[in-house]
């Protein structure tokens, strides 16, 4: 895949213990070819700057304005082989406003992923990079890591996912498993298709999901006061979960 691209699709969530709890909404990412960031623009699309999508270097890692760079960087800060193609997946600034809760950067080798390197933010001004080894079977990438973050006030700290992976021209679907102490708590999923990168569908998708781009953060603490009201135990974040690791 040469070109950037947008996806639409859904996204849906589960809890399944202590209590139960799920909801599925339509949203849309963008897919960006790291090697080509240069053409990432169009008459309703910028990098660095105000327009109705914008794509802001300072959002994600690295201390550089220089995006590419700062994957490199991160990249060799891991240990990991530079690959020979890189995508990251995530959500645009939308008239200068942006929550992500997961961006994902995708490692190619000999045209197989190797490693995903998962972008988690949460709403206490945290960020975490997970580097996650990926191993292929039947058309899916699979692989798992510790959780070392707080994200929600219903989980602990510390747990295990598990991520599943399957991504192609047409496709970008991904499911993550929680665990905690060997108990299955929670699945997201993100089930996505594919259109062009252009200025006709970069307006489309700009009027389609503009009231939700501001209802992401809105649906969030209501699904919070739900859990709330079943009582579930409320955790605290450390200090740690309040700073951008890396």
């Amino acid at each position: 895949m040469n070109s950037h691209k947008l996806y639409e699709g859904e996204i849906f969530h589960k809890r399944f213990h202590p209590k139960t709890n799920k909801f599925k909404y339509k949203f849309y990412f963008l897919d960006i070819n790291v090697h080509k960031l240069s053409s990432l623009k169009n008459r309703y699309f910028s990098q660095n700057r105000f327009n109705l999508f914008s794509f802001n270097t300072k959002d994600h890692f690295g201390k550089s304005d220089d995006f590419t760079k700062n994957a490199y960087e991160l990249i060799e800060k891991l240990g990991l082989e530079e690959p020979d193609e890189l995508r990251f997946v995530t959500l645009p600034r939308v008239l200068n406003f942006v929550f992500n809760p997961i961006s994902v950067l995708i490692l190619i080798n000999n045209y197989k992923i190797t490693n995903i390197l998962a972008e988690v933010h949460n709403y206490n001004g945290g960020r975490v990079i997970y580097p996650i080894k990926l191993e292929e079977n039947n058309n899916k990438y699979k692989g798992r890591v510790k959780k070392d973050m707080y994200v929600s006030p219903y989980f602990k700290t510390e747990g295990i996912y598990e991520f599943e992976l399957k991504y192609n021209q047409h496709n970008f679907d991904i499911k993550i498993d929680l665990y905690e102490d060997d108990i299955y708590k929670l699945t997201a999923q993100m089930r996505l298709q594919s259109m062009d990168f252009n200025q006709s569908n970069s307006l489309k998708i700009f009027f389609k999901y503009l009231p939700t781009n501001f209802l992401v953060v809105t649906r969030t603490y209501f699904q919070a006061i739900k859990l709330f009201i079943k009582g579930l135990k409320i955790y605290s974040p450390r200090d740690i979960d309040k700073v951008r690791r890396y």
